[in-house]
Protein backbone atom coordinates (compact mmCIF):
# COMPACT_ATOMS: atom_id res chain seq x y z
CA UNK A 1 0.00 0.00 0.00
CA UNK A 2 2.60 2.40 0.51
CA UNK A 3 4.41 1.81 -2.72
CA UNK A 4 1.21 2.12 -4.37
CA UNK A 5 1.10 5.81 -2.78
CA UNK A 6 4.40 6.48 -2.99
CA UNK A 7 3.53 5.60 -7.18
CA UNK A 8 1.25 8.03 -6.91
CA UNK A 9 2.29 10.86 -5.34
CA UNK A 10 5.38 10.25 -7.95
CA UNK A 11 3.20 10.78 -10.82
CA UNK A 12 1.15 13.51 -9.60
CA UNK A 13 4.82 15.70 -9.07
CA UNK A 14 5.91 14.71 -12.51
CA UNK A 15 2.30 15.37 -13.90
CA UNK A 16 2.44 19.13 -11.74
CA UNK A 17 5.63 19.96 -12.99
CA UNK A 18 5.49 18.99 -17.03
CA UNK A 19 1.77 21.09 -16.73
CA UNK A 20 3.55 24.18 -15.10
CA UNK A 21 6.31 24.18 -18.20
CA UNK A 22 3.99 23.79 -21.04
CA UNK A 23 1.89 26.40 -19.44
CA UNK A 24 4.95 29.14 -19.69
CA UNK A 25 4.05 31.56 -22.28
CA UNK A 26 6.58 33.64 -24.23
CA UNK A 27 4.96 36.63 -25.67
CA UNK A 28 5.98 38.38 -28.88
CA UNK A 29 6.85 42.10 -28.97
CA UNK A 30 7.02 44.13 -31.66
CA UNK A 31 9.71 47.12 -31.86
CA UNK A 32 10.41 49.35 -35.27
CA UNK A 33 14.01 50.31 -35.25
CA UNK A 34 15.01 53.43 -37.33
CA UNK A 35 18.63 52.23 -39.06
CA UNK A 36 21.00 54.57 -39.94
CA UNK A 37 23.58 53.49 -43.06
CA UNK A 38 20.69 51.64 -44.79
CA UNK A 39 20.58 53.20 -47.57
CA UNK A 40 20.32 50.66 -50.62
CA UNK A 41 18.79 47.41 -51.58
CA UNK A 42 21.71 45.66 -50.44
CA UNK A 43 21.82 46.87 -47.19
CA UNK A 44 18.47 46.00 -46.60
CA UNK A 45 19.14 42.47 -47.64
CA UNK A 46 21.83 42.16 -45.08
CA UNK A 47 19.70 43.68 -42.80
CA UNK A 48 17.07 40.69 -43.50
CA UNK A 49 19.83 38.09 -43.64
CA UNK A 50 21.44 38.52 -40.25
CA UNK A 51 18.15 40.10 -38.41
CA UNK A 52 16.16 38.04 -39.70
CA UNK A 53 17.47 35.00 -38.85
CA UNK A 54 18.66 35.87 -34.99
CA UNK A 55 17.23 33.53 -32.44
CA UNK A 56 13.61 34.58 -31.38
CA UNK A 57 13.04 36.57 -34.34
CA UNK A 58 9.46 35.40 -35.86
CA UNK A 59 9.24 38.49 -38.42
CA UNK A 60 10.84 41.25 -39.78
CA UNK A 61 9.62 44.07 -42.27
CA UNK A 62 12.14 46.74 -43.64
CA UNK A 63 11.23 49.54 -45.21
CA UNK A 64 14.06 51.22 -47.12
CA UNK A 65 12.53 54.77 -48.39
CA UNK A 66 11.89 55.63 -44.07
CA UNK A 67 14.91 53.43 -42.99
CA UNK A 68 12.96 51.77 -40.68
CA UNK A 69 13.09 47.70 -39.50
CA UNK A 70 10.01 46.07 -38.07
CA UNK A 71 10.95 43.34 -36.07
CA UNK A 72 8.69 40.93 -33.97
CA UNK A 73 10.24 38.35 -31.61
CA UNK A 74 10.13 36.16 -28.96
CA UNK A 75 11.06 38.16 -25.47
CA UNK A 76 12.15 35.15 -24.17
CA UNK A 77 14.96 34.93 -27.02
CA UNK A 78 15.91 38.00 -27.09
CA UNK A 79 15.70 41.60 -26.37
CA UNK A 80 16.03 44.73 -27.94
CA UNK A 81 19.57 45.40 -26.70
CA UNK A 82 20.46 42.18 -28.62
CA UNK A 83 19.20 42.97 -31.81
CA UNK A 84 20.59 46.65 -31.50
CA UNK A 85 23.77 44.71 -31.19
CA UNK A 86 23.25 42.56 -33.97
CA UNK A 87 22.65 45.59 -35.79
CA UNK A 88 25.86 47.21 -34.85
CA UNK A 89 27.74 43.72 -35.85
CA UNK A 90 26.61 44.16 -39.26
CA UNK A 91 27.88 48.01 -39.90
CA UNK A 92 24.45 49.72 -38.98
CA UNK A 93 23.33 52.09 -36.27
CA UNK A 94 19.67 51.25 -34.74
CA UNK A 95 17.51 52.90 -32.30
CA UNK A 96 13.98 52.40 -31.03
CA UNK A 97 11.73 54.36 -32.93
CA UNK A 98 9.26 56.05 -30.71
CA UNK A 99 5.65 55.36 -31.91
CA UNK A 100 3.77 58.65 -31.96
CA UNK A 101 1.11 57.91 -29.71
CA UNK A 102 4.20 58.42 -27.04
CA UNK A 103 5.38 61.58 -28.52
CA UNK A 104 2.08 63.54 -28.58
CA UNK A 105 2.02 65.33 -25.54
CA UNK A 106 -1.42 66.20 -23.96
CA UNK A 107 -2.65 69.82 -23.33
Amino acid sequence: MKRILLIMLCSVFAFSMAYSQAAKKTTKETVTFYVKGMDCENCQKKVEKNIGFEKGVTDLKCDLSKKTVVVTYNNDKTTEKKLIEVFKKIGMEAEKKETAAKSVKST
